[in-house]
């Protein structure tokens, strides 16, 4: 089991985010906009669907990575932290799912 977790890697794009275009796929990718960022985590969540319902173990361990690393990018740019959605979860944990979702605009 590897001891990576989700704060490494939000830390890793934290930290590929100063560099240059030319040597960070992170920086290339805050630098089109947060619209360009959001469509490339729209585009591995399909993909990670698609694993899910019709590829192999691995394929979808894989898109699944592909999908939160884009996810965290698309964090980073709106200067959201890992922490903020720890919070946000921790506050839905004291109900349970179902109303918590109820209590949702929109139900």
């Amino acid at each position: 089991m590897s001891a990576y977790t989700l704060q490494d890697l939000e830390k890793r794009i934290h930290e590929r985010a100063k560099a240059s275009a030319g040597e960070s796929y992170t920086r290339k990718l805050l630098d089109k906009g947060v619209g360009h960022c959001a469509k490339k985590l729209a585009e591995e969540a399909v993909e990670t669907v698609i694993a899910a319902v019709n590829e192999d173990r691995e394929r979808l361990i894989s898109e699944t990575a592909d999908l939160i690393y884009h996810l965290l990018v698309v964090l980073e740019a709106r200067g959201v932290t890992l922490a903020d959605v720890e919070a946000a979860l921790a506050a839905r944990s004291t109900q349970s799912g179902l109303d918590e979702k109820a209590s949702r605009k929109g139900g």
